[in-house]
């Protein structure tokens, strides 16, 4: 992929800010609540960010430019997973929450660089608005369920689709995955901010691990078939902006 003089100051700005703040960072390092993150965790996870949101500025930027008629659906897709993604079920913990991400299906149709872009938005106004996460956390959770998430779900979508899966069972899948994904980066997140005084961190990942799994599972079936459902929503009446993404390929 070739980058502009301009596009390329911005991921190399994003990635010196990146490492800056990493080194800032206490290296002992789903929404995860206001306070529950040291502050050289929650710096760490911000400087982890930054490139992914460089990249995905530069993404839309490039569908802005070039499919006009998909930039509607992809307003759609932060919506989404602003809705899905405020259904939240308080967990076990108290520090945390269960809840489908919504980023999954954005990630299929635009990439998983976008994501991270409209899934900082969507979590910055849950957290100013519905109080649903936090700002300190703000990197935590867009790493989480922004970024990882998305990935995951992109990357299983294009593995399906080499496998000639059908794009309807290809997308719930993928989705599926990449929220029981943002889950396990949870985990992770909380464990090594968390450690147990018993097993220290594996085990403090391993309770966390278990604990979200009775809720997120079943979250993560039910966002797969309704993300699988929407898809097929949007192939009957948005065909123009899937077409104009190439994401009509496959249909007769």
């Amino acid at each position: 992929m070739q980058y502009t003089k301009n596009e390329r100051w911005l991921l190399t700005a994003a990635l010196a800010g990146s490492f800056s703040l990493g080194l800032a960072a206490t290296a002992g390092a789903m929404h995860i609540m206001e306070g529950y993150l040291p502050v050289g965790h929650c710096l760490l996870w911000g400087a982890v960010c930054l490139p992914f949101l460089a990249w995905g500025l530069i993404a839309i930027k490039r569908i802005v430019a070039r499919h006009r008629k998909a930039v509607l659906l992809l307003a759609m897709m932060g919506a989404y997973a602003f809705v899905l993604s405020a259904l939240k079920i308080p967990s076990a913990l108290g520090m945390s929450s269960s809840h489908p991400t919504g980023t999954g299906l954005g990630a299929v149709l635009f990439g998983a660089p976008v994501m991270a872009v409209l899934g900082i938005i969507v979590l910055l106004f849950q957290a100013v608005l519905l109080a649903h996460g936090g700002l300190t956390t703000l990197g935590a959770n867009t790493f989480s369920m922004a970024i990882a998430g998305p990935f995951v779900s992109w990357g299983a979508y294009a593995l399906l689709k080499r496998c000639r899966v059908s794009q309807p069972v290809s997308v719930g899948i993928a989705c599926a995955l990449g929220d029981l994904f943002t889950y396990v980066v949870t985990s992770l997140q909380l464990g090594f901010a968390h450690p147990s005084e018993v097993g220290g961190v594996g085990a403090s990942i391993a309770e966390f691990m278990g604990i979200f799994a009775v809720t997120q599972i079943p979250l993560a079936v039910v966002e797969g078939i309704l993300s699988a459902v929407v898809f097929l929503l949007l192939q009957s009446f948005a065909k123009p902006e899937l077409r104009e993404i190439g994401m009509l390929q496959e249909v007769r």
